[in-house]
């Protein structure tokens, strides 16, 4: 099933690029692995897939310690202060970071391991209660303070867009994230580099692809539906 499923997000998104006039290569798909057991993820790796996503801090030390060591390991979910330091040495991209907090809380972590961090501000677009993120207006005065911190790199920006049965709905989410992106970029503000817009999941990154993204973070369509009983 997975190989199957793979096969038809790999046609969506080079269908998707062809409608934007973009590259295959701009996009990088990321498999969203929360709740999946090791065997999944070593299917979705035999078949080329080298880029996993998980929510939870715990899921994704225990499964960066039993698979192989050049898969690139996103962490995707809400990220909790104290929880920062397990996961700063091992993921490659926090798409999560809502705040200065946060922010201040990876900068010390990273310090003490001697390493550096790639993030994404996470935006919530859509100023769904129910969401994490920084309101749009936000966005600027946020990456201005963390710019000034030297383990941690902005680079670009993530947001979840609403859960809608027709993608179409969220084509103003994902076109506003971008233009909040170009916004910055123009800034010139130092240690700050957007060129990554995570956005779009099962149910709409071809709309997201089409509106810009450079990640799509896909589970449900790779793996299937999730077990959360686990």
């Amino acid at each position: 099933m997975i190989k199957e499923n793979l096969e038809e997000v790999e046609q969506r998104i080079q269908a998707a690029c062809r409608r934007a006039g973009r590259k295959r290569e701009e996009v990088t798909l990321i498999a969203v692995s929360k709740t999946k057991p090791v065997e999944d993820l070593k299917e979705a790796y035999q078949l080329g897939i080298r880029t996993f996503g998980e929510n939870k801090v715990q899921e994704l030390t225990e499964k960066y310690e039993v698979l192989p060591k050049d898969i690139h390991w996103h962490m995707i979910g809400h990220l909790q202060t104290n929880k920062v330091k397990y996961i700063v040495d091992k993921a490659e991209l926090i798409h999560s970071v809502d705040s200065l907090k946060l922010a201040e809380t990876i900068e010390k972590e990273t310090a003490k391991k001697n390493c550096i961090v790639s993030i994404l501000i996470e935006v919530n677009v859509a100023q769904e209660e129910s969401k994490f993120g920084v309101h749009t207006d936000e966005v600027i005065p946020l990456i201005e303070k963390i710019a000034r911190f030297p383990h941690v790199r902005i680079q670009g920006l993530m947001t979840i867009a609403p859960f809608v049965q027709n993608s179409e709905e969220n084509r103003t989410i994902f076109r506003t994230l971008q233009k909040l992106s170009v916004d910055i970029m123009q800034k010139n503000i130092d240690n700050v580099n957007v060129s990554i817009l995570s956005m779009g999941m099962t149910n709409d990154y071809e709309v997201a692809i089409e509106e810009g993204a450079t990640m799509v973070r896909v589970g449900t369509g790779i793996f299937g539906a999730r077990d959360y009983s686990i």
